[in-house]
């Protein structure tokens, strides 16, 4: 079956591009309204293609907003396996558009990289998937396995209404296991097996003072300043060693292994000093910046704010001050639980004179993590070493995908991640772009991993 299809999709290359861009140049930006006809449209074009593949039951499901694109293929018969195949058609917004080199929906390949919105999150992963089966289909007749899709459009915008619906529609959705591409590889070339991801809480803690703005100098010394306060509060949750401070937050975690931490010094380090700009690199006390990053939790303060921010100064005591704070969890630790041991720790420390509310983050979501032995990720691990003629490298990343936690929660199926995306390809940012190397040699994987399911 392989070589046929990728014959296939080597002879279509330029006609399955050309496909390829007609969808990225589709607007599908879900979080603004003035998208709403765009989104649509993008929804339209995979239904049209999934019908023109092959697939039974393709229809636009009505989630509450943004619609859900479903398909299934039973061809494969009873007895072979299913799948899940996710993956999301809504794109970010594209602003700053000045800072873009190309228009960001006018797709344009320029030094190997084809620059759109969506090209790598997640529009470009989704149609290799597609073209993949398209290619199989018109060589072989049929897949060599069951087939259900699930393409959303409000991933970016927290998939606020799929968690329901894969819990109302559990039998729609049963498979066998799940297969999503919206992540990544830790190098161009470099075919890379993600085996973990991390949860993701936070808090929003809001300390307030007088009711109005004071003058410093007649107020100073006898009322407390809510900045301050807060800056109290914040220090006492984290040391200089990284160490989160706050009782209970490292309770019910798995030790980091002897094996994991060979898998994650196997991984090609990322220079972060010339990544980001830093001088030094800071990561928890026992734990190398690789170990921290992928495999440890982290604790940060993503904003603080309060009292006078314009140009000079304003002498002032000002009414409050507030910081929003995020964690990455990791295996054993339930976002609930420590969004709990943040609040109490925050009303414990804090200081005289000040009132404190904490706000809990609404969207929260567990850690995930598969055994890396798991055959179904072997296969993958091989498909890819085919494809790419590199040993496949195994890590668990730093970020967080609520679908895949919510999959596994509520399907209990293994999950695997086959990501193509490289670090370069700035995701969220202007200038998204998608190599054509891994969109060649990622089909070429998708190839060799279905006819491996079958074995």
């Amino acid at each position: 079956m392989s070589e046929q299809a990728l014959q296939y999709l080597t002879e279509n290359r330029e006609r399955l591009l050309e496909k390829l861009n007609h969808f990225l140049s589709i607007p599908s930006v879900s979080t603004d309204s003035v998208h709403k006809d765009d989104i649509k449209k993008a929804a339209t074009f995979l239904e049209d293609y999934l019908n023109d593949i092959g697939f039974e039951n393709v229809s636009q499901q009505d989630t509450g907003g943004h619609p859900l694109v479903y398909a299934e293929y039973n061809g494969a018969g009873p007895d072979a396996p299913t799948v899940l195949l996710y993956g999301h058609y809504d794109v970010q917004p594209v602003d700053p558009i000045e800072l873009w080199d190309s228009d960001p929906f006018k797709p344009e390949v320029r030094d190997g990289r084809l620059y759109a919105r969506g090209s790598s999150d997640d529009k470009g992963q989704v149609f290799m998937h597609l073209a993949v089966f398209e290619a199989i289909m018109k060589t072989e007749g049929k897949l060599p396995l069951n087939v259900k899709v699930c393409i959303e459009g409000e991933e970016e915008i927290g998939s606020e209404n799929l968690y329901e619906i894969l819990q109302e529609k559990k039998d729609q959705f049963q498979a066998d296991f799940a297969v999503i591409s919206d992540s990544g590889m830790v190098a161009k070339n470099q075919p890379t097996i993600l085996y973990g991801l991390k949860g993701f809480t936070g808090i929003e803690i809001t300390v307030t003072g007088p009711d109005h703005d004071l003058h410093s100098g007649m107020y100073g010394g006898a009322v407390r300043n809510p900045i301050i306060a807060l800056s109290h509060i914040l220090a006492s949750m984290k040391d200089v060693d990284e160490v989160v401070t706050v009782d209970g937050f490292y309770d019910g975690i798995e030790p980091l292994s002897d094996e994991e931490r060979k898998l994650i010094e196997q991984v090609p380090g990322e220079d972060f000093k010339a990544a980001t700009g830093i001088t030094e690199t800071a990561s928890e006390k026992g734990y190398t910046p690789k170990e921290h990053t992928m495999a440890r939790p982290t604790f940060e303060v993503n904003g603080i704010y309060g009292g006078y921010q314009g140009e000079g100064t304003k002498t002032i005591i000002p009414t409050s001050a507030t910081a929003k704070i995020t964690c990455r969890l990791v295996p054993g630790q339930d976002p609930d639980t420590i969004q709990s041991l943040l609040e109490e720790h925050v009303h414990k420390v804090a200081p005289k004179g000040v009132t404190v509310e904490v706000v809990k983050e609404r969207l929260s979501a567990k850690a995930y993590k598969v055994s890396p032995d798991h055959p179904l990720i072997q296969k993958a691990a091989d498909s890819y070493t085919k494809a790419f003629g590199k040993e496949t490298v195994y890590v668990r990343m730093g970020g967080s995908i609520p679908v895949v936690e919510w999959i596994e929660a509520i399907y209990k199926m293994p999950i695997v991640l086959l990501g193509f995306g490289t670090p370069e390809d700035r995701l969220h940012s202007p200038n998204e772009s998608f190599p054509l190397d891994s969109y060649d040699k990622g089909m070429e994987t998708l190839v060799y991993y279905w006819d491996s399911i079958k074995e």
